[in-house]
């Protein structure tokens, strides 16, 4: 069965079939300053996430055989933007990361990291897709027959490819822990997806992490004050939480040309 589900806008859950929207639950999230930016959504609602749902898999074949792979940079602190600089300017050789219809995945081409994180978020779960999963390569891909997610796995996978230094994505504490203590400093972990994590949680990605994302996140903003090393953006604010990912951020300043704006500060409402 085709099945494909996302933590979509506003934290909220979304089920995909066939190409279709055939279920959208209630935002937690309310307003979030980048899709009012970039797509004038003011107020997140379940139908506002349906047509945002709907225009993906219309622009560019979400969750379909007709998934468009590669796209050129799109926000200038993004993780895939940030992952992709890495590997573009040999700072890491390959990222871990998730693709629907293929689950966890091994790139090492910046534009398909850039395709597939710059345009999905906030993956739960998903079954294969063929063509997706050719697109990559199926050596590249941890479990092609069930298209599983698991970025501990999918960091072993890339070492066993033969990448020495490797940047990974985790959505849970758990997973930064766990991938920090068996592979070190080979990794490079950014947190994601962090909106409703605890403050336990938001500690453990501060002492395991080199990037963390604020998403909505209450706990991760409140845990910045003190041990954030390098803070970029003021709507959906990135945190360096290692010498590494400081020095990551500096470098991507550095490329755009760009001051780094931290305030005033446009949060998403409510931070959760």
């Amino acid at each position: 069965m085709d099945r494909h589900v996302i933590e979509a806008l506003g934290r909220t859950k979304v089920v995909i079939r066939d190409g279709k929207v055939v279920e959208v639950g209630k935002p937690e999230v309310e307003y979030c300053p980048l899709f009012a930016k970039f797509r004038n959504i003011q107020v997140i609602t379940p139908e506002v996430v349906r047509e945002n749902m709907e225009f993906r898999i219309r622009d560019f074949g979400m969750c379909t055989p007709e998934r468009k792979m590669r796209m050129k940079d799109f926000l200038s602190f993004g993780v895939s933007e940030l992952l992709g600089m890495a590997v573009d300017r040999g700072l890491l050789d390959a990222a871990v990361i998730v693709c629907e219809g293929a689950g966890t995945a091994v790139i090492s081409d910046p534009e398909l990291i850039q395709g597939i994180g710059g345009r999905v978020s906030g993956l739960v779960e998903t079954t294969p897709i063929p063509e997706i999963i050719d697109a990559i390569g199926k050596e590249m891909v941890l479990d092609p027959k069930r298209a599983g997610i698991d970025q501990y796995e999918g960091t072993r996978l890339a070492f066993v490819r033969g990448f020495k230094r490797v940047g990974v994505t985790v959505a849970t504490a758990a997973d930064a822990r766990r991938i920090r203590e068996e592979f070190g400093q080979r990794v490079a972990i950014f947190a994601v997806h962090t909106t409703g994590r605890t403050a336990e949680e938001a500690e453990t990605f501060f002492d395991t992490c080199d990037i963390i994302t604020s998403c909505a996140s209450k706990a991760v903003r409140e845990r910045a004050k003190e041990k954030a090393l390098l803070q970029v953006g003021n709507k959906v604010p990135i945190y360096a939480s290692s010498l590494w990912g400081e020095m990551l951020l500096k470098v991507r300043l550095e490329m755009l040309k760009s001051s780094n704006v931290t305030t005033p500060e446009d949060p998403p409402r409510p931070l959760i």
